[in-house]
């Protein structure tokens, strides 16, 4: 029997099989999907994330950031939000005595980097990992549960975890269900190649159609983000790319030098979250348990603060993992933390998309308070970095 069948080797269910894998545990790893390998010279893929400090911190102490490409990261030292000219706000590491907030890196390299420290475990042996497909879920509570795949094969465990998105499969045999809604916006990312160099910056603007967002990359690479409604998203999906360059080029103005779109997709705004990260056998992490507004980044952050929560939890000095302690210290602090910070981010959203002069005061008169407080600063970054 396995200690944890981790269902779902994502950026967040890679990073936790490694974690118990180097606690001592043996690990069932579910992945119908390997990711394609990296060769040097790619072109970047779409998914790209922020990583906070904390994020950065989590990988190295796993050895897995060790094994992202270095060329293929891109730090940044500065964060900046604006409406109009007259109201930005800058968010910078010095405030923190950092030299970078974070950086920004495709989701693949960070699942590969974790899958390639498992590779160089020498408890390797007790990692498993299976391509097949789960179909259903044979619970035996207190002790276990048996996960029948695709081919009939089974694999049993005392604890599943579902690391396998806002689609969780987990989630759903485990009975848990979810409250949430779908934005009425969704978002463009297009990734492009500037003739010049970018700043150490990423920044988003604010406008009543929704914000708009840049994020240097590597290699004068970067990636166009914008929020606007379903309609105008599938026009601009639509575009042909001369057509879409004087559009960015219309809505972004900040942007300096030329720019040649290299690939762009759209995706939907959703809010979702588990009522509860843990039933029979069953605990939830990252997207099966929440999805967040994409707003500052923090989706893949608090994921991985998941990750960082289970695995103090479950660290062998703690004693023999029992479900109300799991309930104690991991699912409520979790809870509070992730419903925090969604309730926080859709305040920002709804103050930012309402046309409303009294909105537009409340806003810029905040953005100016924050810009000249550094204080205020310093409490924002220490929570999004994950100080």
């Amino acid at each position: 029997m396995y200690d944890f069948c981790v269902n779902g080797a994502g950026m967040v269910g890679a990073t936790l099989a490694l974690g118990l894998l180097r606690q001592g545990y043996r690990v069932a790893l579910i992945d119908p999907a390997p990711p394609k390998p990296f060769e040097p010279g790619q072109p970047p893929d779409l998914r790209v994330s922020a990583l906070s400090a904390g994020t950065v911190a989590l990988l190295q102490s796993l050895g897995a950031w060790q094994s992202i490409p270095a060329s293929r990261l891109r730090a940044y030292n500065k964060l900046s939000v604006w409406e109009d000219r007259q109201s930005t706000t800058d968010f910078e590491a010095q405030l923190l005595d950092m030299s970078v907030l974070g950086y920004f890196c495709e989701n693949r390299l960070i699942q590969l980097a974790c899958l390639a420290a498992i590779a160089l475990q020498q408890h390797e042996a007790n990692l498993t990992q299976f391509t097949q497909t789960p179909e259903t879920v044979q619970w035996h509570e207190p002790h276990g549960c048996t996960i029948v795949l695709n081919d009939n094969s089974t694999i049993a465990a005392r604890w599943l975890i579902g690391a396998d998105g806002a689609g969780s499969f987990v989630r759903q045999q485990a009975g848990i269900s979810t409250q949430g809604w779908q934005y009425g916006q969704q978002a463009l990312g297009v990734t492009v190649k500037t003739a010049q160099a970018q700043p150490d910056w990423t920044w988003q603007e604010f406008h009543p159609s929704g914000p708009r967002a840049f994020l240097p990359m590597y290699d004068n690479f970067g990636s166009f983000v914008w929020y606007d409604n379903p309609a105008r998203i599938r026009q601009l999906k639509t575009m042909n790319n001369t057509q879409l360059k004087q559009a960015i080029e219309d809505a972004f103005p900040r942007i300096t030098g030329d720019f040649e779109i290299q690939a762009k997709a759209a995706f939907p705004l959703t809010r979702m979250h588990a009522q509860r990260y843990l039933k029979h056998q069953a605990i939830l992490v990252g997207d099966a348990a929440h999805t967040i507004n994409p707003l500052a980044g923090q989706g893949v952050n608090i994921g991985f603060k998941d990750v960082q929560a289970l695995l103090n939890v479950t660290q062998p000095s703690a004693g023999l993992l029992k479900y109300d302690s799991l309930k104690q210290h991991y699912e409520q602090p979790r809870q509070r933390d992730n419903l925090a910070m969604m309730s926080a981010m859709d305040a920002f959203y709804l103050l930012f998309s309402n046309r409303l002069a009294p909105a537009k005061w409340v806003r810029t008169g905040l953005l100016k308070m924050t810009q000249q407080t550094d204080f205020a600063k310093r409490q924002i970054l220490q929570y999004a970095i994950g100080e």
